[in-house]
């Protein structure tokens, strides 16, 4: 009997032409063990590791991978190891935020848009990025308003270096003003956080995407005994008709089955 899998339940991602798993891999543990929030430490996968989860992703149907330069080395990881495989992979990085020496800074400037996006094309080994997010740090309108990132993806999705653009932010005013000339959001929600719902319904009603980040509350996802709280999790994401994909940020081979397969399971009984 084969495993369950994502690769018929691909959709669209908003308006972009893109189509992607209801499942996306985040890549921060690839690169990154310092500064994030999940309930037990971890190591980083060497390459070996990394490669197995990477192919069974795949396997698993997921094409959908988040990466950004906040995340340590994991973009510069990821180049090599998805080298030869790019036709198989939407790729979504983001701008505006470094990491460096244990601590976040940011710049939302054009010129360290432009240089961030080349490095990423560079790091990844590809020609272009197919979603470049703005890695807000939860100064949304700030941004939005009084910086030029936004402009400065509009203008490089002109080029051809990128295929679409939006804003990973904190605020339902960020994300409603992120989306009106922007291709996706990517909001928090989860079983515990749904403050951000406002835009997935209004990306629902105008035909934008939105990518959930936290879908399982970084792992800290808990019920009732006897409830699944990733199931439960899913059944929440997939009801709303905004949500185009989760991503989950797992490096255990397990758990990455189970997120499948629930999701899987979760889809088709809709």
């Amino acid at each position: 009997m084969s495993l369950p899998s994502l690769h018929a339940l691909h959709r669209p991602l908003g308006a972009t032409g893109l189509n992607v798993s209801p499942l996306g891999l985040g890549t921060v543990k690839l690169g990154r063990d310092q500064g994030v929030k999940y309930p037990n430490g971890f190591t980083i996968p060497d390459d070996h590791e990394a490669a197995m989860l990477l192919g069974q992703a795949k396997g698993l149907g997921i094409n959908l991978i988040d990466t950004a330069p906040a995340y340590g080395t994991s973009e510069e990881r990821l180049g090599p190891l998805l080298r030869g495989q790019r036709q198989d992979w939407v790729i979504v990085s983001k701008v505006g935020e470094e990491f460096d020496g244990g601590a976040s800074h940011f710049d939302f400037s054009a010129a360290h848009t432009r240089r961030s996006l080349e490095r990423s094309l560079k790091r990844l080994e590809t020609d272009f990025i197919d979603l470049v997010l703005v890695h807000s740090d939860g100064n949304d309108l700030q941004i939005l308003e009084h910086s030029d990132v936004y402009a400065t993806l509009a203008a490089l999705k002109q080029e051809g270096k990128i295929r679409a653009f939006g804003f990973s932010g904190k605020t339902v005013e960020g994300g409603l003003k992120a989306l009106q000339s922007g291709d996706c959001a990517m909001v928090t929600y989860n079983l515990r956080e749904q403050a951000e719902r406002p835009v997935l319904d209004y990306a629902a009603a105008h035909g934008k995407a939105i990518l959930v980040k936290k879908a399982l509350a970084s792992g800290h996802a808990c019920l009732t005994p006897g409830v699944d709280p990733v199931r439960a999790s899913f059944e929440l994401l997939f009801d709303h008709p905004g949500v185009v994909s989760a991503i989950v940020g797992t490096i255990n081979p397990l758990h990455l089955a189970h997120n499948v397969a629930t999701a899987a399971a979760v889809l088709r009984a809709r």
